[in-house]
């Protein structure tokens, strides 16, 4: 199986297009064209990932975390960065990093598997992206419509919330004339042509564009279509930071403190004081997710719970919130679970392996 298939797989699953602008997902090394002969899922990609792929027979690692963030302008081996791509590259390794792009998506995105581990109900995006959508409008000829409709409905368009095949028409009067070399498909060269056509508008995912545009233009019969492309501000309901849901059960602070400890296997949870008794709504967001704090409180959480606090970050919890940090190792640890899950039902039957190696820098003494 080449290569390129499987990382068109995990592009359907999180558009590298979504990924934050500090970002670097996608194929960190390797050849799109090469064979692969297994997959090894891990959190980060190091030199001892690499030569557990090489031990198992895995060229290609799927990692969450990219190993290479900024541009690197020598490769000498001078740093562990350096040193895991040339080990990877030597080896014929490939990596692929899914990272903030897998954030961002709420459907089988890492903040989903989280909420899912502390068994959240009614879950939602806690911090909606906007300019994630576009919207799209072309001029189509009355009895071409429903053909051109469903060619673009196919392909992803016309998605607003829970609703699909969303659109808006109407019928007016196109004008054209075509030059010397053209073919039109109604009228003749030369001479301007009135047509009876309907402007169908459709709304789109900013990462689906070119395949939308491109269903569009095969099923049209005009040689030259015209079309128009709007950027809107709506708020994704699928696409942004952070969630946002309410526990099956209430439990008092102490209680929700163990239970977080508990599933989401934390060796300690730094936290704070809140004055509510019962802690029901609950926000979290894998990784470093302070910049959430004032968002999850302004949701109406009681808890949040994330990694990387900084000391005078918790003091944003004014008591309101009670803020839960279990590290960003442990907050983000079953991405390899939910990565190794997905790619073993794409592609059954194929080598897909969970890695052995703790790639956590952090330890604790106790």
């Amino acid at each position: 199986m080449k290569l390129n298939h499987i990382t068109g797989l995990l592009s359907e699953l999180a558009p590298p297009s979504l990924q934050e602008s500090y970002d670097n997902a996608g194929l960190i090394v390797g050849d799109s064209n090469m064979l692969v002969t297994g997959i090894l899922v891990s959190l980060d990609a190091t030199e001892s990932v690499v030569d557990e792929a090489i031990s198992k027979n895995c060229n290609l690692i799927v990692a969450h975390h990219p190993i290479v963030f900024k541009g690197l302008k020598k490769i000498n081996g001078k740093n562990y960065v350096e040193r895991t791509v040339i080990k990877a590259i030597k080896n014929d390794i490939a990596i692929y990093a899914i990272h903030t792009n897998l954030d961002n998506v709420l459907e089988g995105g890492v903040n989903q598997k989280i909420g899912q581990k502390l068994g959240l109900d009614q879950t939602e995006i806690l911090a909606k992206k906007t300019g994630t959508v576009l919207k799209l409008a072309v001029y189509v000829p009355n009895e071409h419509l429903q053909l051109v409709q469903s060619a673009m409905f196919n392909s992803g368009a016309g998605h607003i919330g829970d609703y699909d095949e969303c659109s808006f028409v109407s019928e007016g009067i196109g004008s054209f004339r075509g030059g010397a070399n053209a073919k039109p498909f109604v009228g003749e060269p030369g001479e301007r042509h009135l047509e009876p056509e309907t402007k169908l508008e459709v709304v789109i995912p900013k990462h689906l564009q070119d395949k939308v545009i491109n269903a569009m233009l095969e099923a049209h019969p005009y040689e030259e279509v015209a079309f128009d492309l709007h950027p809107l501000e709506n708020k994704s309901l699928h696409v942004g930071a952070g969630l946002i849901g309410t526990l099956k059960q209430p439990l008092n602070p102490q209680d929700f403190l163990a239970f977080v400890k508990n599933q989401l296997q934390a060796t300690v949870v730094r936290f704070t004081d809140t004055d509510k008794k019962e802690i029901s709504r609950v926000a979290v967001c894998g990784g470093s997710g302070s910049f959430l704090i004032n968002v999850a409180k302004a949701a109406g959480a009681d808890a949040y719970v994330t990694g990387d606090v900084k000391y005078h970050e918790f003091f944003d919890g004014e008591n309101e919130l009670m803020i839960c940090d279990v590290g960003h190792f442990e907050s983000e640890q079953f991405t390899i679970e939910l990565l190794r899950d997905f790619l073993s039902e794409k592609i059954p039957n194929f080598a897909i392996l969970f890695t052995e190696t703790d790639t956590n820098p952090v330890n604790y003494f106790y």
